[in-house]
């Protein structure tokens, strides 16, 4: 797959640039992965459905929420945007995404546009450090 890359190129550099430009998360909005495995027939509706009965939360929130399979192979992401819904679908084609571990009592966890784009990128959740830095109480 990544037969004309030099040696000595780095390849974890390369894995991440070949993200998809048009993703973008930020801390705007709130974003809760769902802990049960979805059967990634489910559509806006279907999906709609889990946010609403399974959740108690409101799907038209602007809320995102993420869905991963069994295998860990795909990931769907549903988000309300202004004037209707917006799913992306992503498929690896070599890999699983990692999946923070849960209190088994809750449905879903509450993660941070970070950790959604650490699992979309591969990287693995337990070896991310973040150093201290200054944040500002309003």
């Amino acid at each position: 797959r990544y037969q004309d890359l030099p040696a000595g190129k780095c390849l974890v550099f390369k894995r991440t640039s070949c993200m998809s430009s048009i993703l973008h998360f930020t801390d705007h909005r709130s974003y809760y992965l769902y802990r049960k495995e979805t059967d990634m027939r489910k559509g806006f509706d279907s999906l709609c459905g889990i946010i609403e009965n399974e959740l108690g939360r409101k799907a038209l929130s602007g809320d995102a929420f993420i869905f991963i399979n069994r295998p860990r192979t795909h990931l769907k992401l549903l988000v309300w945007e202004m004037d209707g819904f917006t799913i992306v679908y992503r498929r690896l084609e070599k890999g699983t995404f990692e999946v923070p571990s849960f209190n088994l009592d809750q449905d879903s966890l509450s993660i941070t546009s970070e950790q959604l784009n650490c699992i979309l990128k591969g990287i693995t959740l337990a070896s991310v450090k973040y150093r201290k830095r200054y944040q500002h109480v309003s």
